[in-house]
């Protein structure tokens, strides 16, 4: 029983420095996000910006599952599985995104975006389940076989998966922050507008995409920076409490 109690003490204070550090970090996107002005795109300038409008696609991509028309996706496959003695859970056994190049564009012009190496924040747009006379679709199938991953168990019966998905589909609109730096698909001089020869990419500070205005946004950053910062602080001191308990320091 003791053994028990200084495991889950110490588990407790290892997931409170996680959920402290996170908040801290939200905490610190959510001042960048209110400091920084959003700049229209016809007037943006080489540095730091942000920027609100349209997604317009570079080239399209097929999500996996649901086959929507996006610039990019990411995609999880969950699989019901014994997680204890007595208790079953979902479990992720493949997840992973693709993503590419895209417009933003706004009332006043377009930039393009990299978004290789941002956060990109958006909620999931599909999900499906499959199990015993319930099979995925032809796509989805395809896709699990490219994956190496099977949705039948023991005797050819479908076991019980979940898929889901999170897209940016053309028109989404969507908010962005990071650095604007040379477009490298432009030749130098040959640009027809001044956004034309600007890409914006991951550089110096947050490389930030979302598919909320910057008003929810913020809104949203708030309520998960001091949840995480108070929960992670209280679970932090919860568990030294117990630890100093069990070797008799208090």
């Amino acid at each position: 029983m003791a053994d028990n109690i200084l495991f889950y003490a110490i588990s407790g204070v290892a997931f409170g420095c996680i959920l402290f550090f996170k908040g801290f970090k939200w905490y610190m996107l959510k001042k960048t996000v209110e400091d920084t002005p959003t700049s229209k795109i016809r007037s943006l300038a080489m540095g730091f910006v942000e920027v609100f409008g349209k997604v317009v696609p570079y080239k399209i991509l097929i999500s996996p599952f649901s086959g929507a028309k996006c610039v990019y996706f990411r995609y999880w496959i969950d699989e019901w599985r014994k997680t204890g003695k007595n208790s079953y859970g979902w479990v992720t056994v493949k997840q992973g995104s693709e993503d590419n190049l895209f417009y933003i564009k706004d009332d006043t012009g377009k930039v393009l975006i990299n978004p290789k190496g941002a956060e990109i924040d958006i909620p999931i747009d599909f999900t499906r389940e499959s199990g015993m006379g319930n099979d995925p679709s032809d796509l989805m199938k395809k896709f699990l076989k490219s994956q190496g991953v099977g949705f039948e168990g023991l005797f050819g019966i479908n076991k019980k998966m979940r898929y889901r998905e999170a897209y940016l589909a053309p028109n989404d609109s969507v908010y962005v922050m990071g650095f604007a730096g040379d477009n490298p698909f432009v030749e130098d001089g040959s640009a027809s507008s001044n956004e034309a020869d600007i890409m914006i990419q991951n550089g110096k500070g947050f490389f930030y995409i979302s598919d909320q205005p910057e008003k929810k946004l913020l809104s949203a950053l708030r309520w998960k920076s001091y949840g995480s910062i108070v929960g992670g602080g209280a679970l932090i001191l919860f568990g030294l409490f117990f630890i100093f308990l069990e070797f008799g320091i208090l």
